[in-house]
């Protein structure tokens, strides 16, 4: 991967954020753990930001909610959502608002790396 591109991982979840963390590294991803939304939006880190996988539930902002808030503010980053509560409508939502993937939880880790290298090839078209 090359240099200076950052996968961060916003979700209120301890566990999927450490786990992800763990899965991204071991597959040669730098990323950076964020327990909010507002946490990710606050930190300085996010201007090196390549990659955003979000959970689509969380307190007070969800996922959803913080691509859309980053798309408005023009700092749009190529976004994957997850979920342990698939509905169909929020589904459409998503890809309606242009995200890489949305990932049902459980999800292969395989499948979650795919969306992750999908996410930077969509930033990398966008650079051009």
């Amino acid at each position: 991967m090359p240099k200076g591109l950052l996968v961060a991982i916003v979700d209120d979840d301890e566990s999927i954020r450490d786990t992800t963390k763990d899965l991204l590294e071991s597959a040669g991803f730098s990323a950076a753990v964020f327990a909010r939304a507002a946490s990710l939006l606050r930190s300085r880190r996010l201007s090196q930001v390549s990659c955003l996988i979000a959970d689509m539930r969380m307190p007070k902002m969800t996922g959803l909610e913080l691509h859309q808030r980053l798309v408005a503010s023009n700092r749009a980053i190529p976004t994957i959502l997850m979920t342990a509560y698939p509905d169909e409508r929020a589904r459409a939502q998503a890809i309606k608002a242009n995200v890489v993937c949305y990932l049902i939880k459980p999800f292969a880790g395989d499948a979650l790396l795919a969306c992750v290298r999908c996410a930077l090839q969509r930033r990398d078209v966008g650079d051009e």
